[in-house]
């Protein structure tokens, strides 16, 4: 580490004076005039600037070859290689398109468009999420086709991707993987959407490119952008939520001179119990505080950053309907959660190539009180009284399970210099994650965790077709305490293909093999969980997971219409899962965790027409479907039913009102009878959901409004992935969100 924050220092130093000034115009194909305020970015340096209202920029970058991108609304988003410095301004043109700007795809590993890349990857803005009425970033993800959420009342949500969850699904945030305890599951993402940018789903195993646990997808969040060169700005925003009399605030602050880079951002979410038509849902409330900051730095030859997140989560675990009120302090059992993410992310830029140096390191600190003694409620004169005694409870009351997962990683990887028609890198990753309890209850045991992996991928661009490849080596070995240590090895590889099969369709081919090693709970659980109302055992003698998946995706874009059909299969030999053998401990059922061989099965179709010129008028369709089974034809559990979206939505601008927008959309969910034997079918049902939003100028600033209703007609019903589910609690009825951000 100390050699290499000389040689970083040292290239620092050499290349300090070599900054250049890159100056160009961007202008329309088919009239030569400029277009006004398009965007210049280079996603290798995570700089960029902005045109002025002729079309010219300017700014200030390192001598080398990068990667630019640049975007503009009504015009297909441009991506190229340059080389600094040049000795005229660059002429910049871009051709109009009815389509939707393109984003870069951060996670994976050469950073294209995503009409460029090889593998499909989804990526949707926090700000569309938000805008569509989510209540958390768990609900917002599920808004993208194939992935869904296994939800505890509204504070606890896991991703789902095509069928499969928990530590099958990889979470990465500022560029680090998130570890958080995801087996359990009442456990939550312990990540708040404020300060991230956006999200990006790779549906399908990762193991190339992230290891064990990536087996099936990974859940990228991107965090918010540093400022401009010479920059600055802030905003704050206030959503309030009618169902719940919740809210959730936060603000922010980011500006860069003179290559340093900072940024912080605080917010803060408190809910009451969420409403059905017929009752509140007792003990679904939850208080949420969380802090992000970021420091840069930036010079010719190298770049860091330095990133830190502080969570804090209340959380109320619902268990029955009982008492009914708006208070937001959670009743027993609640979970109370801190959660630090510390990352460090650093670039040497050499000639034609560079390093990429990711550091990580998670400390997730769970306590999960619950009543140690109860009160009658005929002792009471009124429910708020009864109330009151929880309150006095929890306040003297040690957690019953307390413990601390801590976990550091690491992730190099040097990017060669392009060999004709080869980009290629190379890569080492790893992880040492330590579990200590320290509460009178012990689920899984003290146990150290530790990971390697090297890898090897190749994106061939050929005339007609581009082929991405790679292979990858992973080893763990977990050693628990007073219990036997186990070690796992794994090969794994990609192949990819993307092609222009006919005219305006494209085609994208991908294998993938992905491995996941069992974890802490499945090899070594002994231990009520509370959370889930059963006695889980582990299975010391469980082999890893590895699986083969076959991905082909079909798109058909022109300037009225864009058709997708994704269809997948997946096999999954020694899939781990949980079977109850029909004792109990404790008045709790007993599970344990097994092995069988399992198949998952479907996709994802839809389309998005925009008739030119009617290029304000959008209709947006989708259908997602997937089944999955073991060998034994037992249906796995927790598979998401079969649903239907439909979403019109109207965009314009008016001179005083920018951005603006009005949608209805229709989520139509099937009956879901295809059920594990220790789950009950589920019923179909319809959800409607309307909006509308802009920004105008206020005080001279912008301020943006918006105002969006789900379940508008208050529909009953209950969410297969829904943990509350065997209680027959229904989800959350209609619920009504204001929106305002203003920024300065």
């Amino acid at each position: 580490m100390k050699k290499l924050l000389a040689l970083a220092i040292s290239l620092y130093c050499f290349g300090i004076n070599a900054q250049h000034t890159f100056t160009g115009k961007v202008i329309d194909n088919t009239t030569q005039q400029s277009i006004s305020f398009a965007t210049i970015y280079f996603p290798e340096l995570e700089n960029g600037t902005t045109a002025n209202e002729n079309g010219e920029f300017s700014i200030d970058i390192s001598s080398g070859t990068f990667k630019l991108v640049v975007s503009s609304i009504g015009y297909e988003t441009k991506s190229l290689q340059i080389k600094i410095p040049m000795s005229e301004d660059f002429i910049i043109v871009l051709s109009e398109s009815a389509i939707e700007m393109e984003e870069v795809i951060i996670s994976t590993p050469f950073h294209k468009l995503q009409s460029e890349n090889v593998m499909k990857v989804e990526q949707k803005k926090i700000k569309e999420l938000k805008a569509s009425g989510a209540v958390t970033l768990a609900e917002g993800i599920t808004n993208i086709a194939g992935v869904e959420s296994v939800t505890t009342g509204n504070s606890i949500g896991k991703p789902v991707i095509r069928g499969l969850s928990s530590n099958r699904v990889l979470v990465y945030t500022q560029g680090v993987r998130l570890e958080n305890q995801q087996y359990g599951d009442e456990h939550g993402l312990g990540i708040n959407d404020a300060g991230i940018e956006s999200v990006e789903v790779i549906k399908g195993p990762a193991s190339l490119l992230y290891g064990s646990d990536a087996l099936g997808g990974v859940l990228y969040l991107n965090p918010e952008r540093f400022a401009n060169a010479n920059e600055s700005s802030a905003d704050a925003s206030v959503n309030y939520f009618s169902n719940t009399r919740g809210y959730a605030t936060n603000a922010g602050y980011k500006a860069s001179k003179d290559g340093f880079k900072f940024l912080f951002r605080g917010s803060l979410t408190e809910h009451s119990d969420y409403e059905t038509n017929r009752y509140r849902v007792t003990n679904s409330r939850y208080r949420e505080q969380d802090f992000k900051a970021g420091l840069g730095y930036q010079a010719s030859k190298f770049k860091t950053e330095f990133r830190y997140n502080l969570n804090n989560a209340k959380i109320g675990l619902p268990e029955e309907i009982g008492i009914q009120s708006t208070n937001r302090a959670p009743l027993l059992p609640y979970q109370n959660i801190d959660n630090h993410i510390f990352s460090s992310k650093s670039t040497l830029f050499f000639e034609d190539s560079s390093l990429d140096v990711v550091l990580g390191y998670t400390y997730n600190n769970r306590k999960e009180f619950e009543e140690h003694h109860h009160h009658d409620e005929d002792d009471h004169e009124n429910e708020e009284d009864h109330e009151d005694e929880h309150d006095e409870d929890e306040e003297i009351t040690e957690p019953a399970l307390h413990m601390k997962l801590k976990t550091f990683s690491y992730n190099v990887k040097y990017n060669l210099p392009e060999l004709g028609r080869f980009e290629t890198i190379v890569g080492v990753q790893g992880m040492n994650q330590v579990n200590t309890n320290y509460g009178e209850e012990i689920l899984i045991p003290n146990a150290t965790t530790n990971d390697f992996g090297v890898l090897a991928t190749s994106h061939i661009h050929f005339e007609t077709v581009d082929v991405q490849l790679g292979a990858r080596y992973d080893y763990r070995n977990i050693a628990i305490e007073n219990n036997a240590e186990k070690s796992f090895n794994s090969f794994n590889g990609a192949l990819g293909f993307k092609t222009d099969i006919f005219n305006r369709v494209t085609a994208r081919l991908n294998l993938a093999s992905g491995f996941r090693a069992p974890n802490l709970a499945e090899l070594a659980s002994d231990g009520t969980h509370e959370g889930t109302n059963r006695y889980e055992i582990g299975n010391i003698n469980l082999d890893y997971e590895q699986n083969l998946q076959v991905d082909l995706a079909l798109e058909y874009k022109n300037e009225h219409v864009e058709l997708f059909a994704n269809g997948f299969y997946n096999k999954v030999n020694d899939y781990i899962y949980l079977n109850p053998n029909g004792e109990f401990i404790e008045d709790d059922p007993v599970f344990i965790y097994e092995q069988q061989d399992a198949t998952l099965y479907g996709g994802e179709f839809g389309l998005h027409l925009h008739p030119h010129p009617l290029d304000w008028l959008h209709f947006e369709s989708s259908f997602e479907t997937v089944t999955g089974k073991l060998d034994n034809d037992d249906y796995l559990p927790l598979i998401p039913a079969n649903s239907l979206t439909n979403t019109v939505r109207v965009e314009f601008d008016f001179q005083s009102v920018k951005d603006s927008y009005v949608f209805v959309k229709l989520r139509s969910t099937f009956a879901q009878n295809n059920t594990n034997p220790f789950e009950t079918a589920s019923d179909a049902y319809n959800l409607l959901s309307v909006g509308i939003g802009g920004s105008f100028e206020f005080l001279k600033n912008d301020m943006a409004v918006t105002l969006s209703a789900t379940n508008l007609l208050d529909t009953e019903y209950i969410h297969h992935l829904s943990r509350l589910k065997p209680d027959g609690i229904l989800n959350m009825g209609r619920n009504v969100n204001l929106g305002i951000t203003y920024t300065l």
